[in-house]
């Protein structure tokens, strides 16, 4: 059994949660799902099966297996490439950390191994570069030592090579695709939080420190339509969840503060909507371990945070992927308890309900989510209450 799993119903929980999850906001502790202050918050309901925004009319949308990984995996990286196929790499399972990599071809459905990292890690960075290499970059490696090292896969060859390293070890950070074809890392954590920033030249192969800010981990980091990048919620030192945001300017290089979110949070997810808006959902909170289904709305014109209808089911650790259709699906993630959880639902920008969609054939949680070119979306791996798992899943939003 993978020492990350966290679940009720697991009772062996080792030394190694304690000492390499703080930076991501897992606790070996369950979280309790409180309910919010009394009156609620607008469009929020306390009482979650009396809520009138809640719509729990389930829609026909199917997941159903497709191959099998050739090795199970969690905390891991999915990257959709030029060719159509899915670059998954790294993670951990109870071998340990994962150096392998394998790639996914959706015409067949199948896996086939491709070369290995130089390093194995898991909560690092994947990110395709525009000339279709792919950049992945920090996490954690063998003895729970934070990385600095990164490297790059070529799908022409197969192959990894090294880069340069990061000027400040990190987990738990972001990475974001610039429009210039750089790469902007975020915070995350080594020794301790970081409040560094650093930028990847493709070119040139080498990171520069720019712009520090309060040291955080476990947030969120989104490429807005005018080029800014909105980082949003995270762990800062001894408070899990926070509501701060930031907003990071390509042209000079700063982080400056935008609009609080209505409702501190890790561990969520933030997805840019057509309008050009972010949705953020889901997460755990400071209350302690309080996970969420509360959604907030970031409108970049005016920098302020709106609530809109609350999912139908508390969850962090989950996925969000934009489907062509226009809508968000969330999939998976871990309630309260950190029990795992099949269940998913979409949510629709242009009526701001949430409706149920079909579930999972296995709950997992720390599992990653690809949008397909063919519009479907492939989960893979992640965890469930007692194993990590090698299963990947297709969801068709066809009938949605």
């Amino acid at each position: 059994m993978n020492p990350l799993i966290q679940s009720k119903n697991t009772t062996i929980l080792p030394v190694l949660i304690a000492l390499t999850l703080g930076c991501f906001g897992l606790s070996p502790q369950a979280r309790a799902v409180d309910p919010p202050p009394d009156g609620g918050y607008p469009n929020q309901n306390t009482v979650e099966d009396d809520d009138p925004l809640l719509n729990r009319a389930a829609t026909p949308g199917q997941w159903e297996f497709t191959g099998n990984l050739n090795v199970a995996r969690d905390r891991h990286t999915a990257t959709l490439l030029p060719n159509g196929q899915v670059l998954v790499a790294g993670g951990s399972n109870s071998s340990g950390f994962l150096a392998s990599a394998e790639l996914y071809d959706p015409a067949t459905g199948t896996w086939t191994v491709t070369g290995s990292l130089h390093t194995a890690r898991y909560g690092h960075t994947a990110t395709l570069l525009p000339d279709g290499r792919v950049l992945v970059a920090a996490g954690v490696g063998t003895g729970f030592i934070k990385l600095a090292s990164a490297e790059l896969y070529d799908p022409a060859t197969g192959a990894w090579t090294v880069t340069g390293d990061l000027n400040d070890a990190r987990a738990g950070h972001t990475a974001t695709l610039l429009p210039d074809g750089t790469v902007l890392v975020a915070w995350g954590g080594g020794s301790r939080l970081l409040g560094t920033s650093e930028l990847y030249d493709p070119a040139t192969g080498t990171w520069s420190v720019v712009a520090n800010d309060r040291g955080r981990s476990s947030h969120t980091a989104t490429l807005l339509r005018d080029g800014q990048v909105l980082s949003a919620g995270g762990k800062i030192p001894e408070i899990w969840g926070v509501a701060t945001a930031r907003l990071y300017d390509p042209a000079t290089r700063l982080w400056t503060r935008t609009g609080r979110l209505n409702k501190d949070r890790e561990n969520h997810t933030a997805t840019l909507l057509p309008d050009g808006k972010v949705l953020v959902a889901g997460g755990s909170t400071w209350r302690p371990y309080d996970v969420i289904a509360i959604s907030e709305i970031y409108d970049p014109a005016t920098g302020v945070w709106t609530y809109t209808r609350r999912a139908n089911i508390r969850r962090d650790f989950h996925t969000a992927t934009f489907l062509a259709k226009g809508t968000v699906l969330v999939a998976g993630g871990a309630d309260g308890h950190g029990d795992p959880l099949a269940s998913a639902e979409v949510y629709h920008p242009a009526t701001e309900n949430w409706t149920l969609t079909g579930s999972l054939n296995q709950g997992r949680f720390e599992h990653t989510a690809t949008l397909l070119p063919n519009g479907q979306v492939l989960v893979v791996g992640g965890v469930n209450s007692s194993a990590v798992l090698a299963s990947a899943e297709i969801y068709d939003p066809g009938t949605e």
